[in-house]
């Protein structure tokens, strides 16, 4: 049903916000902070927090033998620790997904001493 007239600001805003995804790299930002403190630094650094997606949160990770890790061995823990942090009506799973890109920098010379 389509309304006529003026709309409350608010609901505009709102509107703006979900349609641009603004609120939803705000909620990736929260889980950063999250992950690394769960995480760990070394891990942190070797993975990425990509999107809350519903309830699941997507985790980019550096490399296979990591990934291996992290869904075999160390998920529950993990998944347990966000529960507890952003809620289990927030957060229900935690995907782990391969990418080589991971923790990479741009400007960092490639290995082979070719420049």
């Amino acid at each position: 049903m389509k309304e006529n007239g003026p709309q409350h600001i608010s609901g505009a805003l709102s509107k703006v916000i979900a349609l641009r995804g603004l609120a939803r790299k705000k909620s990736v930002s929260q889980f950063e902070d999250a992950w690394r403190e769960i995480a760990g630094d070394v891990i942190a650094s070797q993975t990425r927090v990509v999107v809350l997606r519903n309830r699941v949160l997507h985790i980019d990770v550096n490399n296979a033998a990591l990934l291996g890790e992290l869904s075999g061995f160390h998920k529950p823990s993990l998944l347990k620790r966000l529960k507890e942090i952003a809620g289990a009506k927030v957060i229900q799973d935690i995907k782990f997904r391969l990418n080589g890109n991971v923790g990479k920098k741009a400007s960092q010379p490639s290995d082979d001493g070719l420049q």
